[in-house]
């Protein structure tokens, strides 16, 4: 026994140096962390318990029969983060540059399962050169069944992507599917056709950072959702994401030790009470939430809409908020999608949203019409409309027209719709809507100018105000900002237990 033990300690010594100790050594000269120093990293110290170390490769052809390739390629495994299990695989680009072949896609699809029955996040480190043309089609066939667990999964168990390395062709649809994708700027690559496939094609010159790197999908295609500097931050970045996250759909969202916000400013001082007048949302939020920490999730892409969680009363919670330091908090097509996807992951997950209003409505335009804003925009009214987590909304100044109704109105079961007495509530805001209702009128006046005042502010008292909305309960009450927080916290504590209900079809079909 004590040789049989031996030779076992022998063995996954060499399988644990995945390429070998050179290729390792390599990747730490260049700064960058191999995949077991990811895992280790992540995981709590003595947590990780690796799975499947002794798989082999079934390739025969093109010489793969006489090569040996530690793992397939892949470390999978669970173990813990702060003290909650989690399921994890982490492709090692220095075995066959982390290609995906059938065995290296069946240690994925096992440890993914497990998470699935287990109800533990997955968190899948992407680090590979793509599929492994050696083994022809058994490799689409390992990644379309990755891309079907991921479907099955989803609004199951939180699904994280975390991006080291290149992600490219068919390898980008599972991170697309899954809930957070993380990139690290300078080393993550994600594209379905890479710069040289472009050239060869099109004739065009392109780098493979300007076309796929961390920030491009951070900031233009929204395909990433956190963005870090270094492979250390981002690890950081989806432990903090995790303690607002329940395990599975169906245990509870962790809750932490109630604290008050740290932010000594007063209410008058963040928001103006000139709804043309911008400002930034984000420092409301620091007003609101406890120890006025906020994790913003696609802080760079969209930034007229923030998106992101919360605690409150020590309970975590999700926020929605127009933004009028961007744009004005309009919702465009950008914005639409943004929110949408945010608040149907808050409902798949049990957590509360809040929404903060104060935006002019959507933005026109021929470019937006063009790109399709009646269906992007019309996601948003689906998600909120289709959500059933206990949900509330605070009218802070403007909301006209369909951004009104869009942003968790009344009208779409919102449970506790507030609005502050500077709230403007209307089809249109009054300069415009008194430029239409009243053009004559100006027009044929001896001062046009004098009665043109005279009706915005006819306008204002009679229908561009909360109490007008008020009045028809389109608005539950109108509140003193400075019990804003302590109204929203007695909201959600009323509803966490609300019941409603359950569609008797298989579900519905959302605008895509």
């Amino acid at each position: 026994m004590l040789e049989k033990i031996k030779q076992l300690a022998e063995k996954i010594g060499i399988l644990k140096k995945g390429g070998g100790q050179e290729k390792l050594e390599k990747r730490r000269e260049k700064g960058l962390l191999t995949a077991r120093d990811r895992i280790e990293q992540l995981l709590d110290k003595g947590t990780f318990n690796e799975i499947d170390l002794f798989v082999e490769h079934q390739g025969r052809d093109f010489g793969l029969d006489k090569q040996t390739l530690a793992g397939d390629g892949v470390i999978t495994g669970y173990g813990k983060i702060e003290g909650r299990p989690v399921c994890v695989f982490a492709q090692d680009f220095t075995v066959a540059g982390g290609s995906l072949g059938r065995m290296h896609a069946a240690k994925i699809t096992k440890v993914m399962d497990i998470a699935s029955n287990m109800g533990v996040p997955i968190i899948g480190i992407n680090d590979s050169g793509g599929a492994r043309i050696q083994e022809g089609v058994d490799s689409l066939a390992g990644y379309g069944e990755i891309f079907y667990r991921n479907t099955l999964n989803s609004g199951k168990i939180p699904q994280i992507s975390v991006i080291m390395g290149p992600c490219a062709g068919g390898a980008v649809y599972s991170p697309a599917i899954t809930d957070f994708v993380f990139m690290t700027d300078k080393l993550s690559k994600m594209f379905i056709t890479g710069p040289k496939v472009i050239e060869s094609v099109l004739n065009e010159k392109i780098d493979a950072e300007t076309l796929g790197g961390a920030r491009v999908h951070n900031e233009l295609t929204g395909n990433a959702h956190f963005f870090s500097s270094t492979e250390h931050e981002t690890l950081d970045q989806i432990k903090k994401l995790l303690r607002f996250l329940p395990s599975a759909w169906d245990k509870p969202v962790p809750a932490v030790a109630p604290k008050p916000p740290k932010t000594h400013k007063k209410i008058h001082d963040i928001v103006p009470e000139d709804s043309k007048i911008g400002f930034d949302v984000k420092e409301l939020i620091a007003y609101l939430v406890d120890d006025s920490y906020f994790m913003e999730v696609q802080e760079l892409f969209a930034p007229n809409i923030v998106t992101g969680f919360a605690h409150m009363d020590g309970k975590s919670i999700g926020i929605v908020a127009n933004n009028p330091a961007k744009m004005a908090g309009v919702l465009d097509v950008d914005s639409s999608d943004k929110a949408a996807r945010f608040v149907r992951f808050c409902d798949c997950f049990n957590i509360p949203i809040l929404t903060l209003v104060d935006l002019p409505g959507y933005l026109p335009g021929i470019d937006q019409e063009h790109f399709g804003v009646i269906r992007h925009g019309a996601k948003l009214l689906y998600a909120y409309s289709e959500a059933t987590v206990p949900t509330v909304t605070v009218v802070i100044r403007k909301a006209f027209g369909g951004g009104y109704i869009a942003m968790a109105s009344k009208h779409l079961r919102t449970d506790f719709v507030y609005a502050w007495p500077t709230a403007e509530i209307a089809v249109m805001g009054a300069e415009g809507a008194c430029n239409v209702v009243f053009a004559k009128e100006i027009a044929e006046a001896k001062n046009p100018e004098a009665v043109r005042q005279q009706k915005i502010k006819e306008y204002k008292d009679k229908y561009s105000n909360p109490y007008n909305a008020a009045s028809k309960a389109y608005i539950d009450a109108i509140i003193n900002p400075e019990d804003t927080r302590k109204q929203i916290i007695t909201s959600f504590e009323l509803a966490q237990n609300k019941e409603y209900v359950k569609k008797k079809h298989k579900h519905g079909s959302i605008p895509l």
